[in-house]
């Protein structure tokens, strides 16, 4: 059963979600199913579809997979803050409270999700970098838009990605390290109610850029 929103409020109200993440409540792999399903018709370079998506249920995975990430977020978060000058500073201390919360306790999310892309892109060029990206973040956000639309949430990290977190979890989880790329990993969860607003952006005259520079 979908919320019925219309697209737009899909797209404005899709957060990152740690605190409401509901850890009690199962996840169904057939609502999972229909939103991979949804997801997979985004756009790909060349049609290659070289995605993956890798689906973690074990508690025991869950556990050791949450243990490098919360190895790696202890080095990331003692690092100072890179300051703005603007409203994201007056944002970060809920940020990073957000985050210290999902790391303690990753592992309580029904379903862990890692999406893959084919081939190694950490020493490629830029062309080819953002040609692999462009192949499988589309999939990611179109996957978290459907969750969004089912009453479930999600939240994108890349900490586990950290030194050699990445190479530990493709391990645990047989991914072929030498040929696929991890991009995240991301809880899956009903959410604790659905009334998610808006977030506080820059204004669009900060960020846009017509004609040059």
């Amino acid at each position: 059963m979908t919320l019925n929103f219309s697209a737009d409020e899909v797209l404005r109200t899709t957060r990152s979600v740690r605190k409401r993440l509901d850890f009690d409540r199962p996840v169904e792999r057939k609502i999972v199913e229909e939103c991979m399903e949804i997801a997979l018709q985004a756009p790909t370079g060349g049609n290659r579809q070289g995605w993956h998506f890798v689906f973690i249920e074990d508690a025991a995975t869950k556990k050791a997979l949450a243990e490098i990430y919360r190895a790696n977020w202890a080095i990331y978060s003692s690092l100072p803050a890179r300051e703005t000058g603007d409203i994201r500073d007056e944002q970060l201390p809920r940020v990073r409270n957000s985050a210290s919360y999902l790391a303690e306790n990753f592992e309580k999310a029904p379903i862990l999700m890692i999406p893959c892309i084919e081939g190694r892109l950490e020493n490629v060029d830029v062309a080819t970098g953002a040609g692999g990206w462009g192949s499988l973040l589309p999939a990611v956000w179109s996957f978290m838009l459907a969750l969004r639309n089912r009453g479930l949430g999600s939240a994108w990290t890349t900490i586990h990605l950290i030194l050699d977190g990445e190479k530990k979890a493709a391990e645990l989880l047989g991914i072929p390290f030498e040929k696929v790329t991890q991009g995240g990993m991301f809880p899956i969860a009903y959410t604790q109610g659905t009334d998610f607003k808006p977030a506080t952006r820059l204004p669009l005259d900060q960020v846009t850029h017509w004609g040059r520079w």
